[in-house]
């Protein structure tokens, strides 16, 4: 009797449909906890902890299965003439609702334990950019990140090189031109805002499971949207559009963006034609098959252009007891070329809740093409006063000549990876590994020149024989293969002293062109005290090796001429730091609002070091491991919001470095001793539609030296670099409570709003790097290369 109660309690379970799935929220993150409920019947379960249910229907001719859970909007699902014991997979996306809950009160700021800091590029959507990528320059804000160029989107972390800083997009490497010498020929960015979903920044101490830099990673996610979007950005600078989609198992994202900045470079000391072209196309999409498999997309397309015919050039420079003006006529131009092909494919295979497995196949081409062909004729002057109170103007020609520079360079260079990852978890354990194999393949064919004269001798001046300044080429096709793998524990757990946050690994690597074999341990620990809360405290060290990519293991070989010959060195090893690293945050409340106050010391040892010398972003590398260094400095932040419902945030670093080159102890080039960054945000009480963002940074100035020459022999430096932008926003459509639509036409717009930048507020002449003036004498002056004057610039930005 009781097998015959049992067997018709559950009949339902053995002749019903039996329905399983994924429950996910808009960022494709497991949903905890939904409700999954038969419409009409009591049935219903809700989700696991890694979002997915199993429930038994029964059987009908219309099943209609309902998806709820508290924050997200209800979905439905309608099965029709299901067969009795069939199964059936539905995964289904919940969105967030919106509700008008009145003010809400943040009472903390989130705590950093990890060596990774998490970044709202939201904050910064509407903030005023002249450079050419918007998340680089939120990144110039941040304590120990400097860039002293703001037609750039390179930038320097903690004293290391730009090369130093490695990008990932969606877990895929990304590589920048190598041509690329100045900030007038930089385009966009490789990073499109208006795809970004998630940044995360780490300046130093970060996991094994990151490639081989030296100083920093930037680790970009892009969104996958829930549902229709789109928006379209139009400015002075240039254009920009995004469009992204989402069905049951699809999603896309699309970006498009063009920038011309002939407005902005017309504004330098240099005057001619500017004729700047950047178009940049970039896609992410993703199709899940079935339950366990999910096949990823990532492409990128970038077309740069930089054609400039110049004309003429007037600068004034020096003091007011020393003034010299330096004045060049032209004749020629340059052409430039700037295109690179990127695209990325990732399988993704859910084994199970605590096991994930993902295979990347990726390939990156670049085709790279410099050539000019400018003379000019200038005269340098020296300007003063003689007599008291006369007034009277008298000068000297400090020098007169003619150059005449040409180049020819192309580089060409596609690399393919195939990486296999795969993450376990065991109770608090998250073990993460992976391996990797890449090849490279390299063809430079470069020819650059310059012929310079002072008062009609050419130099260098030999009677009887012309002689051309400098002269060097380059012959190189190069194919190399780079291993890697590497392992890692992240275990976080909560003890009756606090909460710990362990992450240790280590990362071994290959590469066949100097047969060099890498061994790189590294490990942090971040501790939240249980009787101090409002504390923080982390601690990262490791060992870094950066494996020099062409520009860094080139060698120059000099003839009894002077001729230079590029050929690749053999026997080039891999830089070396090894990180120390103690942080901590420290969140209180002021004025009744959240704030942080977060401080950094560090300490790098560096071995193995490729000494270079920067002219504007062109690094000249020696091509050999000639010295050794240390980096060391303090960095704080104070980030909150200082006006109610804005974040904003102030830096202040202090940094030394120092290298010994050739016996002598130099600071590095990119030694910036002290660093002033704030971001500010604001809104107007009586005009709550207008917002206000002010970005302003001073910073030291750099180190510099003569051409082809180094800085043991003697150096100095520019002066610092100061710069404020402001905007202004006003929202003429801002998105509505409750997600309703607006009536009519209306309803097709989420959100309008039109912006005034003022780049450059104070119109401070900043120096981008100096150009070298040489007299029979051979004695050099050197004239500086100002930096962009005050602009502005007005833009439009609409979302759907």
């Amino acid at each position: 009797m009781v097998a015959l109660v049992v067997m018709i309690l559950s009949f339902p379970a053995w002749g019903g449909i039996k329905i399983t799935g994924l429950i996910t929220d808009e960022n494709n993150k497991p949903l905890e906890f939904a409700t999954i409920k038969i419409q009409g019947t009591a049935l219903g379960t809700t989700s696991g902890l890694d979002g997915t249910y199993t429930l038994t229907a029964p059987e009908a001719d219309t099943i209609r299965v309902v998806y709820s859970c508290l924050g997200y909007e209800t979905s439905k699902r309608r099965l029709i003439d299901q067969k009795p014991g069939s199964k059936v997979t539905i995964n289904v996306k919940l969105t967030p609702v919106s509700y008008d809950l009145g003010p809400i009160e943040v009472t903390e700021v989130a705590k950093q334990t990890s060596s990774v800091q998490k970044l709202n590029i939201d904050s910064y959507k509407l903030a005023p950019t002249v450079g050419a990528g918007g998340v680089e320059s939120l990144l110039t804000t941040l304590a120990g990140v400097n860039s002293n160029n703001e037609l750039s989107s390179q930038y320097s972390v903690r004293g290391g090189a730009y090369d130093e800083n490695s990008v990932y997009i969606n877990g895929v490497e990304i590589y920048r031109p190598q041509l690329v010498s100045s900030g007038q020929q930089e385009g966009l960015s490789v990073i499109n805002p208006d795809l970004t979903g998630a940044v995360g920044f780490s300046s130093g101490g970060f996991s094994a499971q990151y490639g081989d830099r030296m100083s920093s990673v930037l680790d970009i996610t892009y969104r996958e949207p829930s549902a229709f979007e789109a928006s379209v950005g139009l400015s002075l600078l240039g254009a920009n559009a995004a469009v992204g989609s989402s069905s049951k198992r699809f999603t896309q994202l699309h970006g498009v963006r063009y920038k011309s900045n002939s407005s902005i470079l017309g504004g330098l000391e240099e005057k001619g034609e500017y004729q700047p072209r950047y178009f940049d196309y970039q896609t992410s999409m993703g199709y899940r098959i079935g339950e366990k498999w999910k096949v990823s997309i990532l492409g990128n397309i970038s077309l740069n252009r930089y054609k400039f015919v110049p004309a003429s050039r007037t600068t004034n420079f020096g003091t007011v007891n020393d003034a010299k003006q330096f004045k060049v006529y032209f004749d020629g131009s340059e052409n430039d070329r700037f295109d690179t092909y990127f695209g990325a494919a990732t399988l993704n295979f859910k084994a199970s809740k605590r096991q994930e497995f993902s295979f990347m196949a990726s390939a990156y081409m670049t085709d790279e093409l410099v050539t000019y062909d400018i003379s000019g004729e200038y005269w340098l002057d020296q300007a003063g006063t003689n007599g008291e109170g006369s007034g009277s103007n008298v000068g000297g020609e400090l020098g007169v000549g003619r150059y005449l520079e040409h180049a020819r360079n192309r580089l060409k260079a596609f690399v393919t990876d195939y990486s296999l990852r795969g993450s376990t978890r065991l109770l608090n354990h998250n073990f993460t590994y992976g391996i990797s194999m890449k090849h490279e393949k390299l063809r430079d064919r470069s020819r650059e020149w310059e012929m310079r004269d002072s008062a009609g001798y050419s130099l260098p001046n030999k009677p009887g024989v012309l002689k051309v300044i400098y002269n060097l080429t380059s012959h190189q096709d190069i194919n190399t293969d780079r291993f890697s793998a590497f392992i890692q524990d992240a275990l976080r757990f909560t003890t009756s002293a606090g909460y710990l946050n362990l992450n240790a690994g280590v990362r071994a690597s290959y590469w066949s062109f100097n047969k060099e074999f890498l061994f790189s341990p590294r490990a942090s620990i971040g501790f939240v005290p249980d009787k101090a809360p409002t504390w923080s405290f982390r601690f990262a060290t490791g060992l870094y090796y950066q494996s020099p990519f062409y520009k860094e293991y080139r060698l120059q070989q000099v003839d009894a001429e002077g001729n230079i010959t590029i050929i690749p060195n053999k026997d080039i090893k891999s830089q070396r730091s090894v990180h120390f690293i103690l942080g901590s945050d420290f969140t209180f409340r002021a004025m009744n609002r959240p704030f942080k106050f977060s401080a950094e010391a560090y300490y790098k040892l560096l071995g193995n070091l490729i000494p270079y010398e920067i002219d504007n972003l062109k690094l000249v590398y020696a091509g050999q491991n000639l010295s050794k260094g240390y980096a060391m400095g303090l960095d704080t932040k104070i980030f909150g919001q200082f006006v109610p419902g804005s974040d904003s945030w102030l830096s202040f670093s202090l940094m030394k470095t120092q290298e010994d080159l050739n016996g002598k102890k130099v600071p590095r080039p990119t030694d910036q001793r002290y660093s002033v960054a704030l971001y500010f945000t604001d809104y107007f009480p009586k005009l709550p539609m207008l917002k206000f963002s002010l970005r302003a940074i001073f910073s030291d100035g750099l180190p510099f030296i003569s051409p082809r020459s180094s800085r043991d022999k003697g150096y100095f430096r520019s002066p610092p670099y100061k710069r404020v932008d402001v905007g202004f926003a006003y929202g003429l459509l801002t998105p509505r409570a409750n997600g309703e639509r607006r009536p009519g036409w209306l309803g097709a717009f989420k959100s309008v709003w039109l912006g005034f930048d003022v780049f450059n507020l104070f119109d401070i002449s900043n120096v981008s790097s100096y150009y070298w003036v040489t007299d029979v004498n051979n004695i050099q002056y050197a004239v500086p290369n100002y930096l962009t004057r005050r602009q502005f610039n007005v833009k439009l930005n609409i979302e759907f």
